[in-house]
């Protein structure tokens, strides 16, 4: 055995072969990585490639198929039209898709990619339960146009006009309409087929001169918003407008009387005569401009006015006055401007919050409704002040205030007093027309209207006995044992008819075939046809 330093050679070797693990150990210990920074990193690096990934692709990765989105309006109407010709790419999206060729795609693109961490695996099969996938649906089919429409389109205005007339009169009876609630109205069947004839007919030709804010700016909130809703839906939904005046067989006067008292009025100067003479003298600009007016002396022109000085801003022009139809808030027949059978009484609407028209609509079922009627508001006028005075805190069915109290008010709101009545007593103010009837309606509380020469809205369409009560001024002293006296079971079948109405004084963000917006035209083209004398045979 060879020896090396007195050690044999064997023994030698082993103990440098543990030194140099011994040094080896020492130099891993000094440059020891941090672990922490290095997980720290590779999340890091992980998310930004997740989101290249994303941002890369032209639709998230857990969805791959974009979602088809299909309008609610078109698919609750049930047709659709499409005006122009559509570039190929465009005609492809509309095209069905199949539904298990899409599922294979989907398996061969998620083969392709490279096998993800369990991980992320994870994650993605708890997104997918927390938001499944949209069901992908054809696309409605196209509006088919028939020969009684083609007939109809091709008539003249006139003729047009007179052909409906006679529609109308000749009517068979609708026993079997589930879009309408025949107790509601005076006769149903007319309705349906004068309603038809308006979809199918009616075109509106809407002035372009004036500058805003007087012309073409809706005023959308408060009080008086129908008359801004109303101009809004019909230059946004142009369904019955039309650009060439010679097929119009309406004109419609797009100006806005709220926005013409904040323009011009003077605060306090109790003269509103200057808000006359302006719309007086766009009238007379009209007249020289274009031929229409001068045509029937303004009889197929029509203006939609909610505000309480919408009457007196039209005195100044005498056409204006006698043969234009006036849609108006102030549907006061005393007063010789608004003309009954010839004027349109438009509902008065509050709009609280233009992006949300229909908030908190309904109301509570009858046994929920303890207060037998209620009413709440500022001492203006005729009538509330003797209102006030007759059942002011003289008895607790009867639940009558100005203001409501603050002591009041904190135990149940304004609208909860009306969800929790079963008539809401609704008087006139200032002028006969009043909010509080269509509220009424909205919280399904039967209204009581209080308001002598008022016509009320869409009278010529429904019949109003049906779901209100009209009590003379006069008789206020009675009002409780008027409303005692109704048996429950007529009361029952009003609130139904309540509930029933409801929908045909509704502003739509989109408008929805029988909503108020659609009521109120019908009204006007109703009244053009009532001007209609049919030519003897």
């Amino acid at each position: 055995m060879e020896v090396r330093g007195g050690m044999p050679k064997s023994l030698a070797i082993q103990k440098a072969k543990l030194r140099k693990r011994r040094e080896l150990r020492r130099q891993w210990l000094g440059n020891r990585i941090d672990w922490r920074k290095l997980i720290f990193f590779v999340a890091i690096m992980t998310t930004a490639a997740a989101v290249l990934q994303i941002f890369i692709l032209p639709y998230p990765v857990w969805f791959l198929v974009p979602p088809a989105t299909i309008s609610s309006y078109e698919a609750s109407n049930k047709t659709t039209s499409v005006q122009g010709n559509l570039p190929v790419e465009r005609v492809e999206l509309f095209q069905p898709v199949d539904v298990s060729s899409l599922t294979n795609t989907t398996k061969v693109v998620e083969e392709g990619k490279p096998r993800a961490s369990r991980r992320r695996r994870r994650r993605r099969r708890v997104k997918t339960k927390q938001k499944p996938e949209e069901p992908i649906f054809p696309p409605p089919p196209p509006r088919v146009v028939t020969a009684w429409q083609r007939y109809v389109w091709s008539l003249p205005p006139n003729e047009a006009l007179i052909y409906a007339k006679k529609e109308i009169e000749n009517v068979s009876d609708v026993t079997d309409d589930p879009d309408l609630y025949a107790p509601l109205f005076r006769n149903v069947s007319i309705f349906r087929r004068s309603y038809e004839l308006m979809e199918n007919i009616l075109k509106v030709y809407i002035y372009p001169d004036g500058d805003k804010p007087i012309f073409h700016e809706p005023h959308l909130q408060g009080i008086y918003a129908s008359e801004g809703w109303f101009m809004r839906t019909i230059e946004d939904y142009r369904q019955f407008v039309t650009r060439d005046p010679k097929k119009a067989h309406l004109f419609y006067l797009p100006y806005s009387a709220r926005q013409l008292e904040l323009a011009l009025y003077v605060p306090d100067s109790h003269n509103i005569k200057p808000l006359s003479i302006f719309l007086r003298d766009y009238v007379n600009m009209l007249a020289a401009k274009y031929p229409f007016w001068n045509r029937t002396h303004g009889a197929d022109h029509f203006l939609v006015a909610c505000h309480d000085w919408g009457p007196y801003t039209l005195t100044e022009h005498e056409e204006l006055v006698k043969n234009t139809i006036k849609a108006l808030c102030n549907a006061d027949t005393s007063e010789g401007i608004f003309v009954a059978g010839k004027d349109v009484s438009l509902p008065e609407t509050t709009i609280r919050n233009p992006k949300r028209p229909l908030r908190d609509v309904g109301g509570k079922r009858v046994s929920q409704r303890p207060i037998l009627a209620f009413f709440a508001g500022n001492m203006h006028g005729r009538v509330r002040p003797t209102l006030l005075k007759v059942w002011g805190d003289k008895d607790d069915d009867m639940r009558i205030y100005g203001p409501l109290p603050v002591r009041v008010s904190r135990k149940m709101t304004y609208a909860q007093h009306m969800k929790s009545s079963r008539f809401c007593i609704c008087p006139m103010g200032y002028e006969v027309n009043s909010p509080r009837i269509v509220e009424a309606l909205f919280y399904e509380c039967v209204p009581v209207i209080i308001a002598d020469n008022f016509v009320l809205p869409f009278s010529e369409v429904f019949d109003w006995s049906a779901f209100s009560l009209v009590v003379s001024e006069k008789d206020i002293p009675k009002l409780k044992d008027i409303l005692s006296a109704i048996p429950l079971k007529r009361y029952l079948a009003m609130q139904t008819n309540v509930k029933m109405v409801q929908k045909h004084f509704l502003w739509n963000p989109r408008p929805i075939r029988y909503d108020v917006f659609h009521m109120i035209l019908h009204s006007i083209w109703y009244s053009r046809l009532n001007q209609i004398q049919l030519l003897q045979q």
